[in-house]
Formats: structure tokens, sequence, C-alpha cells
């Protein structure tokens, strides 16, 4: 009964503990999956609000243009026509047209079948003195339209008539209807408006309500709650949108509408039940060793009991064989003895494995900075002996610059096991392309492999972490070497070009990839197992470190051998603001 207490317990703290885990790990996932849809919204809402402002700018452009002042002819009439239909071709707008200002229409781009346009909210706005906006959904084509209007203003000040533009919403949604996450934008009125997905369009937000009811007026299932301070929604509006989803708001008071997103959860939720399920899988292993520890003990006791009873009865009734007894005493302390020293043996040969894994992980880390060191101290002595002290001391500068990036290195191991990374900015490639080439520089010179690498004459920035990247190329260049070895012609050729995105290319001679498909995957190699050059973690930690800067890498044969290319996404200022 007690044993089975125990058991219940133990249960009992390891699910506590992997609740927790969980709990953590979900809230950390969502803090980091609403930093990036905060800016993939922000950045939805400058693209929407920059393509209104063209039409915008064009009525209040075009609002004092001389063929809009005279139409009393019908030529005149013609000229500005012509006019207004140039300027809706070339901004794509719906129409463009001029009217008095008793709201009547003079001329349009297109023809109309409501030429009164006295009551509509951006004319009454503009014949205010002001530039005056509105949207809605026209009843005979049901197009969505967003209207500007700009008064005209004449000699002595007063408003002569009004341009208005009208663009259609549908044209403007096409150059982000293919966004991944839910993209929608929410009137004063409370009606989806615009959206990458049509399901959601004129679905209308009920007064005093979070979520929406259908064009129809119909509620649907819907219920927010609130995690670690973000909102996330449970809903069920149609397989195009996620069933649990992170919420988002952006106030666009250019445009009167408000910007929200939905975001899928249900990563950040597989990613919180693994780290659980790993927490959970360490403690039943950890228990299983304490059970068994535990069992084994107390048959081990329970035998001693029963050797000791044993040798009472004997003692009592042999005496003659006291020296037998001992004789067997003995026995047992030296068993005793011999199973702690397994025991320990046991301890030991654990500690000494895990030593090995970190050895090989840092050893990996710090291969390339201590062969660099070793070059570089090696060619100061050359220097030395030579009497150039000058180049001496360059040598001598670059063994402290890449002690200062062991240490560096050093420090990203270190915060990478605190979960942590080694902040992100600008990166000039030029110069890490550059520290890659010279560090592998002796051991290809060594190897008769020609390296081919120009690099440009400006500096190209991009976004990410420039030990980490140094560290990436060198990985490309090694391996490559490597798959080099039994070839008769040996030759690496390095290429950047840039662009959006920015791409790096790494081609070599050998014989090509063996299997695509996994060689990112961690511990995969076609290299001798168990040397320090076949563990095949090199593409695999080059694979994650571009991923944590925003980029890709992927490996494809060519017809002379293989290929690795990385893609970078360019520096821009307001990445780092």
């Amino acid at each position: 009964m007690q044993r089975f207490w125990i058991i219940a317990g133990f249960l009992c703290a390891v699910g506590l503990l992997s609740a927790a885990v969980w709990t953590y790990g979900y809230r950390q996932a969502l803090s980091q999956l609403s930093e990036k849809a905060e800016a993939d919204l922000e950045l939805a809402a400058d693209r929407l609000s920059t393509q209104m402002q063209v039409y915008q700018e064009v009525a209040a452009l075009m609002a004092d243009h001389p063929a809009l002042q005279e139409l009393e002819t019908s030529e005149q009439q013609r000229a500005a026509r012509k006019v207004l239909l140039d300027v809706a071709d070339k901004t794509a707008a719906v129409n463009v047209m001029y009217l008095n200002p008793e709201g009547q229409v003079l001329v349009a781009a297109q023809p109309v079948t409501q030429r009164d346009m006295s009551a509509h909210p951006a004319f009454e706005r503009a014949m205010q003195g002001a530039l005056g906006s509105a949207h809605g959904v026209e009843d005979a084509s049901s197009d969505r339209i967003y209207s500007y209007a700009a008064p005209s203003f004449g000699d002595l000040g007063q408003i002569e008539g009004a341009l208005m533009v009208l663009a259609d919403v549908q044209d403007v949604e096409q150059t982000w209807r293919g966004s991944t996450d839910a993209v929608f934008f929410v009137d004063t009125d409370g009606v989806v408006f615009i959206s990458n997905r049509s399901d959601l369009l004129l679905w209308r937000r009920g007064q005093g309500q979070q979520g929406l009811m259908s064009p129809e007026g119909e509620n649907v299932d819907f219920a927010s709650t609130r995690i670690a301070g973000y909102e996330v929604w449970k809903l069920n509006w149609g397989r195009y949108l996620p069933r649990r989803a992170l919420h988002l708001t952006l106030d666009l008071p250019v445009i009167a509408m408000t910007a929200e997103m939905l975001v899928d959860v249900a990563p950040a939720r597989r990613l919180a039940g693994l780290q659980a399920a790993a927490v959970a899988a360490i403690c039943f292993a950890f228990g299983a060793l304490l059970f068994l520890a535990s069992e084994r003990r107390r048959t081990l006791a329970e035998a001693n009991t029963v050797l000791e009873s044993r040798v009472a009865q004997r003692t009592r009734a042999l005496t003659a064989a006291n020296s037998a007894l001992r004789h067997e005493v003995a026995e047992r302390q030296e068993a005793e003895a011999a199973l702690k020293q397994a025991q320990a043996d046991l301890v030991q040969a654990g500690k000494l494995s895990a030593l090995g894994k970190m050895s090989a992980g840092i050893s990996h880390e710090l291969n390339q900075p201590l062969m660099a060191i070793q070059q570089f101290a090696d060619n100061g002595t050359a220097f030395l002996e030579r009497g150039k002290g000058q180049r001496a001391g360059e040598n001598l500068g670059r063994i402290s610059d890449m002690a200062a990036r062991m240490a560096r290195i050093i420090k990203n191991l270190r915060a990478f096991a605190r979960n942590e990374n080694e902040p992100m900015g600008r990166v000039d490639l030029v110069q890490v392309l550059n520290t890659a080439t010279e560090l592998t520089e002796a051991r290809l010179r060594d190897e008769n492999v020609a390296l081919e690498w120009v690099p440009p004459k400006t500096a190209v920035y991009a976004w990410g972490g420039e030990v980490r990247l140094v560290q990436v190329f060198v990985n490309l260049i090694n391996n490559a070497a490597d798959a080099m070895v039994d070839r008769p012609t040996r030759r690496i050729l390095v290429t950047l070009s840039g662009g959006k995105p920015i791409r790096v290319s790494v081609r070599d001679t050998g014989p090509g990839i063996e299997d695509p498909d996994r060689v990112f995957e961690p511990f995969y190699t076609t290299k001798t197992v168990g040397t320090s050059e076949g563990m095949g973690l090199g593409l695999s930690i080059s694979y994650g470190l571009v991923q944590s800067f925003g980029g890709d890498i992927r490996g494809a044969n060519t017809d002379e051998g293989a290929e690795f290319t990385v893609e970078l996404e360019p520096f821009e200022e307001d990445e780092a603001a």
C-alpha cells in the first residue's frame, strides 16, 4: 500500500511539473509569435495605407487641373473626359469624375448611372473645403468602393466644384491576398470591409462584442481568453481560418479603420507539448532508475536479514563452525564492496559520456578559430625569423581577433544554453565571406583546392549575426572541401548577389548530395562515423542558424557537384528600430 501511494504521488508530481512546463512554454511561444505577428500586421497596414493614399493624392492633385476649369462646350468636356480617362487608366481607379457645387456630375472618365452625388459623404466633406473620403458597397455591382473627393477652388478662394476618385478595394486586395495569416480591416461601423480571406468580407461586429457575425446576422462559434496578456480566440469560421488564433489589432486613423490579424497558435501548442513531453520522459526515466535502485536495496536488505538469522541459529547450535561463519560474512562484505565499486564505475561512466557529448559540441564550435590561431602563430614565427616584425605584429593582431572571436563563440554557446541569442543587426556579408575564406585558406591550400571568390566593391548588408554567419560559411566551405578529397578537380566557387533576398552560393566539384531531403537532419552524414568530421552536425547547426535570422538554406546537385544556397533578408533601418 505504501508503494502504491509513493507511485501515485510521483505521477501527480510529474503531471504538475509537465503542466507547468507546458504553460511556460506556451506563453513563451505566444510571446515570440506575437512579436512576429505585430510586425506582419504593421506591414500589411502600411501596404494598404500606401495604396489608398495614391488615390487620395490623385484627387488632391487633379482637382485644380486646367482642363476641368472650363466645361461649357462639348469639345471642352471631351478634352476633360480624356484627361480623366488617362488618370483612371494609369491609377487603376474605377472612375474619376468632376462635380459642380450642386453635386451634379459634369464629366467622368466612365459612364455613370447616378449623376447626382450631392448626398455622397465624400462630396459633402469636399464642399466644406477639406479632403473627403467614404467607402461602401455599390448596390448594382456589389463592388466595394473607396471614394476620395477634393475641392476645386476658384481665384477668390470659393469652391467651384470637386474631383472624386472611386477605387475598387478588390484590386487593392489582390496584392496581398496570398498571405499566410488572416488579416482583415474593420471600419467604424464594425463591418469587415477589406480582408485577405474572402469568407470574412462584410461580416459585422455586434455592439459590445469581440467576435464577428455573418453578413446574415447569424452568430458563429466564438470564445475569447487572455493568456499571459495575449488575446486568444477560439472559433470555427471555416477551413481557411485557424480554430485557435492569436488576435492582434492596430488602429489606422488615416483610413478610419482598424487592422486585425488572426495567427494560428497550433505550432505554439505543439512546441509546448513537446517540451512538456520531454520533461515528463526525463522524470519517468529518473523515477524508473530510483525505483529499480530502491527495489534492489530492499532485496539486499531482506537477504541480509535472512542471512543474519541463519548465522545466529548456527552460532547457537554449532559453535565449532564459527570460523566458517566468519569466512561467509567476509565473502558477503566483499560482495557488497564489489557492488558499491560497480555502482561507482557506472556513475563515472555516465559522467564521462556526458563530458564526451559536451566536448564534441564545443570542439565543433571552436575547431575553426583554434586552427586559425595555430596558422597565424606559425606564420608569425616565420615572419620573426625573417625579420619582418610588422607582418608578425599583424599576425599577432589576427590571433587577438581570433581569441576575441572564440570568446564571442563561447558567449554564444552559453547564450544558446540559456535559450538566448547573440543580438542581431546589420552585418556586412562581404566582410563575413572574407573572414570565412581567410579561416579556410590554409586548409584549402594544403589540399590543393582552388577557391574562387571575388568580393564586390561595395558592402552588402544583411540582417543577422556576424559570428554565426561566419560559422555557417566556414561549415559550407569545409564540407565542400571534404566532399572533394578523392576528386581530380577540386574547385569551390563562392558568389554573392544582392537583392531581396540576398543570395550566397557555395558550389563545389564533388560527387554531389546523396540524399538532398535529409542533408540538414542532425547526425546525418556520409563521412566516417566516430571521427570528429563525421558527427553530422555541421549542416544541421548551419540550418538552425540561418533560420534564426529569418533566412533559408537549401542544397541541390549541379552538373559539376553540389551547390548550397543561403538566402538572407537585406538590412533595413525600420528592422533595426
